[in-house]
């Protein structure tokens, strides 16, 4: 399980790190060099971003990576057979993330029994609330996989209790409003925040949302069990090649 997975590292890390890839781009052999290179640099975990032409929770960098998967061809075919290959070749655990509409039209169940064969350990759907998923939350349950529900600064305390009572293999707390890619403030009201999180859940909490250098995985540290870089990432990439990726990531810890 998930869960298990993340405690078992967590007697060996003080804070772990999950990154973020977009599934064919710059293309799908480029995403498997750069899922290489972050399982080498020593990630723990991974999301990998299932390509939708309007990614809600997304900001510009990664709607980019998104757009431009999509006009390359990327399909959710191509991504499932990505996402065995690296599950056979790395051992770390492997997310979906994705948009709802993307289950919707592929078929809710199908659509999870394939992320199970495929060896994938959970999902993170930011799009669909509970009130709204019973077909999914039960097909996950079903084949034991972990759903990734959000939490945000502006859930109220009911709120993040309802949604934890869905939540499985770890919660993932975003660090404002808006979307991926801005500037965070690193600050007590954070921390004030993550501690909320904290006292509302059993499971791990990550936090995501401008997580870009060592110092913010600092701060990070002892507040959260993982911090989530995803834009960052791409901009590395993009700026100075999938081999500094690597580097990167090195550097967070």
């Amino acid at each position: 399980m998930l869960e298990s997975y993340l405690r078992n590292r967590l007697k060996k890390k003080d804070i772990l790190l999950m990154t973020h890839l977009v599934l064919g781009y710059p293309s799908m052999e480029d995403s498997f060099r750069i899922i290489e290179t972050m399982v080498e640099a020593g990630v723990d975990l991974m999301e990998l971003q299932i390509p939708f032409s309007e990614p809600v929770a997304d900001g510009p960098v990664i709607l980019h990576a998104n757009q431009m998967a999509l006009e390359r061809g990327a399909t959710v075919k191509q991504a499932f057979e990505l996402a065995e290959k690296v599950v056979k070749n790395f051992d770390i655990p492997f997310l979906i993330m994705t948009y709802y509409n993307i289950l919707f039209k592929y078929g809710v169940p199908r659509f999870v029994s394939e992320m199970a064969k495929k060896g994938i350990k959970g999902s993170i759907v930011p799009d669909l609330p509970p009130e709204e998923g019973e077909e999914y939350f039960n097909a996950m349950e079903e084949h034991s996989l972990s759903s990734i529900l959000i939490f945000s600064p502006t859930t109220t305390l009911d709120r993040m209790q309802y949604l934890a009572g869905f939540a499985g293999g770890f919660v993932y707390c975003v660090a404002r409003k808006g979307v991926t890619g801005s500037s965070t403030d690193f600050s007590e009201e954070l921390a004030g925040y993550l501690s909320m999180c904290r006292n509302t859940t059993n499971l791990p909490i990550a936090l995501g949302f401008g997580v870009k250098e060592k110092k913010d995985v600092d701060f990070l540290t002892q507040k959260a069990d993982i911090a989530v870089i995803g834009t960052q990432t791409i901009k590395v990439i993009e700026k100075d090649g999938i081999d500094a990726a690597g580097d990167f990531i090195r550097r967070l810890r």
